[in-house]
């Protein structure tokens, strides 16, 4: 197994950046991407000798500091100065597995030979990456436009053996890290540290995270649904083919024939019915969960070219000469896609508490609140109440961050994505669907029990032997948070199928 990937021009997936961090995957530079970053700071240190005038974030102040001439001499002094006066995070830590991401796309951003950077200062980088020292970076601080500033200057402060990492389990002075590996801080050269703060890859690294948790969580919500059907002893014509076929919409069409697949050779499905109809929360189920799936494709469609990108500014193009200030820092792309897909992963647990709502009821042969002398146990009575707030929460976070601007910059900056807030809310929305999920996994497997001695498919029953190792069936009343929060782990930890990703 290739135990490292070479940054290059080859297009990064996010098949491909899965693949990365499962497999532990350690980051070298090709020959390009070197022979790139080499050829463009070259170029860069010409130019400062032969061209007196300003260029903007080079020998200029910034923001709407851009008309302030910079002397040659204090260059270096000047990228120092962006960075430790930019890093004003504050609020939660950015997580480990976030920020590990981040590293990998600034290093990618800045393998393309547009921006500038020493070699020296991406090969760091690299070292981080590798041995997992990792910046301690703030959630809260980013516009989304100028790039995502702060938490940037968060990631580039251990560069100059500044501000904090976490290594070897501990967080740490930077600068004591540094000596410990016996690494010099960088020196900053001309428009680096600009180059390094300027770029979207916290609004990215969040998106990248939350799409590869988001891909997994749409085909759980997919097997979790199908257990709750069968608990609900539902009907099987609603995922027929002859439907889906005149409404083509390919998430439709997916989830229906992925029903099909995970219920073939399920006695329950096959039992006569009573009913003639289900209520929407199953009969529509390829509806719904198709227009999530649809809408993941769009979003990582936005994320694949995101990812791919040169995001600081300005940009330097060698074969034109020219180097030009311009605005691929905005992270407006990324700030619609965020709220998007956080609106569509709400629905998905809208839809999960509705089922778990009609599996608690008492319908169709199943006792109230899915227990044994209801009454004297109240079952699964409140679980149903905590997915309803979580639910109702991830209703409040799908509101739109990317409708908001806020002027900043004394006006320079007048319009701004927000990308990042709506990056960070569409995390929380994930985690909550996880946990709206498990409530849900809890409740059908439960009520799957009361169909007994009828078997679903062999998948089916394979997954819920696999779950019952780890929450045993409720026979009486117990303190059910310990099993809300054995089933999220029980699903965080499931490793599904690698075609999932594609």
């Amino acid at each position: 197994m290739e135990t490292i990937h070479y940054i290059s021009s080859d297009a990064l997936s996010l098949e491909i950046v899965h693949t990365i961090l499962s497999e532990d995957k350690k980051l070298a530079l090709s020959e390009e991407a070197r022979a790139n970053i080499e050829k463009c700071r070259m170029y860069l240190d010409e130019k400062m000798k032969s061209h007196d005038g300003a260029i903007y974030g080079i020998n200029t102040g910034f923001g709407s500091l851009y008309n302030v001439k910079i002397s040659n001499d204090n260059l270096t002094k000047l990228q120092e100065n962006l960075v430790m006066s930019h890093a004003c995070g504050t609020g939660d830590e950015v997580p480990a597995e976030i920020v590990k991401i981040m590293l990998l796309l600034k290093i990618q951003s800045l393998s393309y030979g547009n921006s500038g950077v020493q070699l020296e200062t991406v090969e760091r980088l690299i070292d981080f990456y590798n041995n997992d020292i990792l910046p301690v970076i703030y959630e809260q601080g980013s516009l989304g436009a100028s790039g995502d500033l702060a938490p940037l200057a968060h990631l580039s402060l251990p560069l100059l053996g500044m501000g904090e990492v976490y290594t070897d389990g501990f967080r740490q002075p930077a600068g004591k890290v540094l000596s410990k590996m016996g690494w010099e801080p960088i020196a900053l050269k001309s428009k680096e540290g600009l180059a390094l703060l300027n770029g979207t890859q916290f609004m990215s690294a969040y998106g990248v995270y939350v799409l590869l948790k988001s891909i997994k969580y749409s085909y759980l919500a997919d097997v979790i649904g199908a257990i709750s059907l069968e608990g609900f002893d539902g009907r099987i014509e609603p995922f027929s083919e002859l439907i889906h076929m005149v409404r083509p919409h390919k998430g439709q069409i997916v989830t229906a024939r992925r029903y099909n697949e995970l219920l073939d050779g399920s006695e329950i499905i096959a039992q006569a019915k009573q009913h003639v109809q289900d209520p929407y929360s199953f009969r529509c189920i390829p509806q719904v969960h198709g227009a999530t799936k649809d809408t993941i494709d769009y979003v990582k469609k936005v994320f694949r070219t995101e990812i791919n990108s040169v995001t600081d500014n300005p940009n330097i193009f060698i074969e034109s000469d020219k180097i030009i200030s311009g605005g691929n820092f905005h992270g407006q792309p990324l700030a619609l896609t965020l709220d998007f897909l956080g609106i569509a992963l709400a629905e998905l647990g809208s839809i999960s508490e509705r089922r778990t709502y009609q599996l608690i009821s008492g319908l169709r042969g199943l006792p109230p609140f899915l227990v044994s002398n209801p009454g004297l146990n109240s079952g699964f009575m409140i679980p149903q109440y905590t997915a309803a707030s979580i639910v109702s929460q991830n209703k409040q976070l799908a509101t739109p961050a990317s409708i908001d601007s806020i002027v900043s910059s004394n006006g320079q900056e007048d319009h701004v994505s927000m990308g990042a807030n709506a990056a960070t809310k569409a995390l929380k929305i994930i985690n909550n669907l996880e946990r709206i999920l498990a409530i849900e996994l809890m409740n059908a497997s439960q009520a799957i029990e009361f169909r007994r001695p009828l078997k679903s498919s062999d998948f089916i029953e394979m997954f819920l032997k696999s779950y019952r190792e780890e929450v045993p069936l409720v026979t009486e009343d117990r303190i059910l948070h310990y099993d809300i929060e054995n089933t999220i782990a029980f699903l965080n930890n499931m490793q599904i199928d690698e075609s999932v990703f594609e």
